[in-house]
């Protein structure tokens, strides 16, 4: 599993027809900021993403990739190497409240 923060939409209207309805996302992986371990930064990449949970731009997210996102309910027979599986409340790092930022 992976944490990473909604930064926009994607849209194909072309797709697979198993994908039909699906609403991907467009994700930017976080990372522990190993300088300041109280704050997460983005990572390199982004990924798309199917959404089940209705997450929104901006918000942080849990997302499975690989063979793990075909776990989630209804994805089992999809084409995807990644889904939203939760949409984050709080991150502690070191028992330090670092999501939301205080």
């Amino acid at each position: 599993m992976f944490i990473a923060r909604v930064i926009g939409s994607v849209v194909a209207t072309k797709k697979d027809p198993a994908m039909v309805g699906r609403k991907l996302l467009l994700v930017r992986p976080m990372l522990v900021d190993e300088a300041q371990p109280d704050r997460l930064r983005p990572g390199a990449n982004t990924i798309v993403v199917v959404d089940t949970l209705g997450a929104g731009v901006d918000e942080l997210v849990l997302l499975c990739q690989g063979s793990s996102a075909r776990q989630a309910g209804g994805m089992k027979t999809l084409p995807v190497d990644a889904v939203i599986i939760g949409i984050v409340d709080t991150v502690d790092v070191l028992n330090r409240k670092i999501y939301p930022a205080t």
